[in-house]
């Protein structure tokens, strides 16, 4: 059976306002992030608050050891 050889590619994170959220545009958001594997950060009053990325991207993560609930705060616990 062949591998699948995953990359990770740099992409530069998209930025949405909460507000877009909040007029019903969570559904259009989740499936650009999905289709165009990108990374979205949320603001609220401008100031990020939350990062939105694909359950394939969270593998491939995962896959290459970054335990992204370990992490705290920029530190790991």
């Amino acid at each position: 059976m062949a591998t699948k050889k995953t990359t990770m590619t740099t992409v530069a994170p998209k930025y949405e306002g909460v507000t877009s959220f909040q007029k019903g545009q969570a559904a259009r958001l989740f499936k650009k992030v999905v289709d165009e594997d990108q990374v979205l950060i949320v603001n609220k009053q401008n100031r990020p608050q939350t990062v939105i990325i694909s359950y394939d991207r969270y593998l491939r993560l995962i896959n290459q050891g970054i335990d992204l609930c370990s992490v705290v705060g920029g530190e790991e616990k």
